[in-house]
């Protein structure tokens, strides 16, 4: 006599079939439409009707920063709710994780691209003097290894125990594009404010996991 599923297995079964590239399809879609949107307001064609505001590359930027941090607490919730309520969502986060670092690097480069027009001596000059963008980067560059190592190839060649380990500068990454977000408003904004909350419970479940795992070793 078969048992009645829990609600867990009943959302295991229903999101199993789900495969990954649809993920990296619906994933990636809001942001080739802010892309083809920026192009085609060049040519005076408004396709996000009127929605971005007296100051749109702001808009825009805010847009994809949003989507990353989004993303990224996609990503860091997986673990969190396998650990508490045993959903099977393991095979979503590389693409989740993928998509964290596309929409981080689309975020910084409409920053390069149209506020700054690529010109570098400026483009540095605000990394490294506006403590915002200090931060801004520095959680997009450690978010390079990991993009670089969501392989399978790169598991094989580092092992498992070695990439497990590189993976854990996420933890550092996603803090520092919560304080990012929060520092780059003007004013101290409520959902900037939750999206840093929710990262901090977020990474106290798994620092509270590690402690657990320390201490039967």
């Amino acid at each position: 006599m078969s048992h009645a599923l829990t609600p867990s297995e009943r959302i295991n079964a229903v999101l199993r079939p789900i495969p990954k590239w649809l993920i990296y399809l619906v994933g990636a879609a809001p942001g080739l439409y802010i892309i083809v949107g920026t192009v085609l307001a060049f040519q005076g064609v408004d396709l996000f009707g009127g929605s971005l505001g007296i100051d749109p590359v702001k808009t825009i930027e805010r847009w994809l920063g949003e989507l990353a941090i989004q993303f990224f607490v996609a990503t860091l919730l997986i673990s969190v709710l396998r650990d508490q309520f045993r959903l099977k969502l393991i095979k979503f986060r590389r693409p989740l994780g993928l998509l964290t670092f596309f929409y981080a690097f689309l975020h910084l480069a409409i920053w390069a691209w149209l506020d700054l027009q690529w010109r570098w001596a400026e483009i540095w000059t605000d990394i490294l003097k506006r403590p915002f963008m200090t931060i801004g980067m520095l959680s997009l560059l450690l978010l390079i290894p990991l993009a670089v190592t969501s392989n399978n190839a790169a598991i094989k060649k580092l092992g498992p125990v070695a990439w497990q380990k590189l993976h854990k500068l996420a933890y550092p990454a996603i803090l520092l594009g919560g304080v990012h977000y929060v520092m780059m408003q003007r004013v101290w904004e409520t959902e900037a404010l939750i999206y840093l909350g929710a990262i901090c419970v977020l990474l106290g479940f798994r620092v509270k996991k590690h402690l657990k795992v320390s201490a039967r070793a």
